[in-house]
């Protein structure tokens, strides 16, 4: 029974991730002003680590998990330096 629906579980989490990032990715693409970019993006980044750890649930491989602190890594210091551009116009003082 737990092996199902985990399974199950999985299965949507995966599904609802990606309407998620596909969401997240509209709202980069569209939206009026820079810093709904950035939050966008940052909704994206965070959807994706997500989803990888789905992944590397379902597969039972450390690989994925180690993609995830990657993305989230990579992600948060994105965000970050965007913040910063835009608060002060320049990344590097």
């Amino acid at each position: 029974m737990s092996a199902i629906f985990l399974t199950w579980s999985l299965g949507l989490a995966k599904i609802f991730l990606a309407l998620a990032m596909g969401i997240a990715a509209f709202r980069v693409l569209r939206g009026p002003r820079a810093q709904d970019r950035v939050a966008g993006l940052d909704a994206l980044y965070v959807n994706a680590m997500l989803l990888a750890l789905t992944f590397g649930i379902a597969a039972g491989d450390t690989l994925y998990f180690e993609a995830a602190l990657i993305i989230a890594l990579l992600g948060f210091v994105g965000t970050v330096a965007f913040a910063k551009f835009l608060l002060r116009g320049e990344v590097i003082e």
